[in-house]
């Protein structure tokens, strides 16, 4: 039977409350805002940060707190769809004018150094990330200039932009533009593995868990080696994306 630490490991968690935490990284934390209808919204809060160091995020969310709630991020460095934007201050009047607050449920935006403005739109499983190299998206309305160049690092950019031209005509994130990656299934195993080999789970343990105790019984010490096989790829790739493997997933 699976111990106590790898069911609890194995099992997904509940949405929490953010709390401060370090992630190791040189994050900081701010209060995530929760995903709902647009409309008119207060001042954005605001966090300082330093640079990203060794991690992959700008800043850290609480592990506790769900995905729909979440508001993660990520660093340009290792995003390449992130899109960099200058934010020119504006008359309500001008065709061009935009109001970011406007997108107060989805808007998040912190400061890094130089008080240079690090954004993301979320709806909860669907995002946006934006870096605001002059100008800021706390006031409005503001004229966007995007900075795009190159071929080669234009193109992980136009799905974004379109993205992001959708979303400011429509106030919605629209859904085709966003399909489903099928990757998430199997990175979602992956990290239960991860969890539960820090638990101390036995690989055996761990399919049990995941394709039962059943087939476990009759296949795991059986002439094919296929099961073990299998939970052994998912124990490496656990411990090849906790060891800074997660890094380049952005990039796919």
């Amino acid at each position: 039977m699976p111990t106590a630490g790898a069911r609890k490991s194995l099992t997904a968690r509940s949405p929490g409350s953010t709390a401060p935490v370090s992630c190791g990284n040189g994050c900081g934390v701010i209060r995530p805002i929760s995903p709902g209808r647009p409309g008119r919204a207060g001042r954005p809060a605001a966090a300082r940060i330093p640079s990203a160091g060794p991690g992959a995020s700008t800043f850290a969310e609480d592990p506790a707190v769900g995905a729909p709630r979440a508001r993660l991020i990520w660093h340009a460095d290792l995003d390449p769809g992130v899109l960099a934007i200058d934010a020119v201050p504006v008359v309500a009047a001008h065709p061009e004018a935009l109001d970011p607050r406007q997108f107060g449920p989805w808007l998040t935006v912190i400061s890094g150094e130089e008080d240079r403005e690090h954004a993301v739109f979320a709806d909860g499983m669907r995002r946006i990330r934006v870096d605001i190299e002059v100008g800021s998206l706390r006031d409005g309305p503001v004229l966007l200039r995007y900075r795009l160049a190159g071929t080669a690092s234009l193109e992980p950019k136009i799905l974004p932009l379109r993205r992001f031209l959708a979303l400011c005509r429509h106030r919605r994130f629209q859904p085709s533009l966003f399909p489903p990656d099928r990757r998430i299934p199997r990175w979602i195993v992956t990290l239960r593995v991860h969890d539960a080999r820090c638990a101390g789970a036995s690989l055996r343990e761990i399919a049990e868990v995941l394709y039962g105790q059943k087939i476990v019984a009759e296949d795991w010490n059986g002439t094919s080696d296929s099961l073990r096989s299998r939970v052994r790829r998912l124990a490496s790739d656990a411990r090849r994306l906790a060891a800074g493997g997660y890094r380049m997933l952005l990039r796919r």
